[in-house]
């Protein structure tokens, strides 16, 4: 009964994880340029005054203000590294990864 027990806690862990994956894939997709195929990075459109928009995978668009896209650069600077794709071009788009970049502050000179 005891390893049943530790078998069924296991199995609930090891889903949730795999759980937590899945949701936390997505894709950044360009909203206000509908041609975007890769040609370009993120950072580069958004130099040029384009919008972004983070769709889950089912279908939940979250568009990024000016401020979200400054603190995601700081917490995760290379997710604008990736080629831009607009909605139209969706399945080509990369899924972002999730960041394992962390700011921390500078350390004073001793």
């Amino acid at each position: 009964m005891k390893k049943l027990a530790i078998g069924l806690v296991v199995f609930c862990v090891a889903l949730s994880l795999l759980g937590a994956h899945a949701w936390a894939q997505g894709k950044l997709l360009c909203i206000s340029n509908k041609s975007l195929k890769g040609e370009q990075s993120v950072s580069t459109c958004l130099a040029k005054g384009d919008e972004f928009a983070i769709v889950d995978q089912f279908g939940v668009v979250h568009v990024l203000s000016k401020r979200e896209v400054e603190l995601t650069k700081a917490f995760n600077p290379k997710l604008f590294e990736q080629k831009a794709y607009s909605f139209q071009y969706q399945e080509l788009a990369p899924e972002m990864k999730i960041f394992g970049y962390t700011v921390r502050p500078a350390q004073p000179k001793k």
